[in-house]
């Protein structure tokens, strides 16, 4: 007999804020190391702070027990001071290693996709690996005319990505990735 797990995602509220960071930094430090995990909760406590942030879209999945399995944060981000209203970062993703290869971030992504264009929001950017993303629907951002700035330090141009959220939004959305905004990545 097959037993189907409940898993509901839903946007941050106040008693996730700490089992959050603590899943998010078991995952990274299982997946890097705990320098590298650090550096991703650090990260998500200064979009908190920030004016950027969008608490709706910094979103969870939780199981039976109400236990943080699933986490992806969607924050506004510009570039060069433009399209503050329009674009979204979406970084970190983490699922707890044990349920990893699950379809949860996707879930959870998907959901945040979803809610961001509800909100107004028309593209996406993230840095990461392509095989993780072209499958949600990202596609290399250099080909859009948005590019890594000098503190963005990519392994590859292909790992810098967009998507869009509605149709045509990237025909108009052109720029430089900067991370000077987070104290955290500098």
């Amino acid at each position: 007999m097959c037993i189907e797990l409940k898993r509901i995602i839903k946007s941050m509220e106040d008693k996730y804020l700490n089992p959050s960071l603590d899943m998010v930094r078991r995952t990274f430090t299982d997946y890097e190391n705990a320098e590298e995990a650090e550096v991703v909760v650090n990260l998500i406590k200064e979009i908190r702070a920030m004016d950027t942030y969008v608490p709706e879209l910094e979103l969870i999945m939780v199981n039976d027990e109400d236990e943080v399995i699933g986490y992806a944060l969607f924050s506004g981000f510009h570039l060069g001071g433009k399209y503050k209203d329009e674009l979204l970062l979406l970084s970190p993703v983490a699922v707890k290693t044990e349920l990893q290869r699950q379809h949860i971030s996707k879930e959870i992504i998907e959901y945040g996709f979803e809610k961001a264009k509800q909100m107004g929001f028309s593209a996406v950017i993230v840095e990461g690996n392509p095989q993780n993303y072209r499958s949600r629907g990202f596609r290399t951002s250099a080909d859009f005319g948005i590019i890594a700035g000098k503190s963005v330090g990519l392994p590859a141009p292909e790992c810098l990505m967009v998507k869009e959220l509605v149709a045509g939004a990237l025909d108009r959305i052109q720029g430089v990735v900067e991370y000077t905004d987070y104290q955290c990545l500098r």
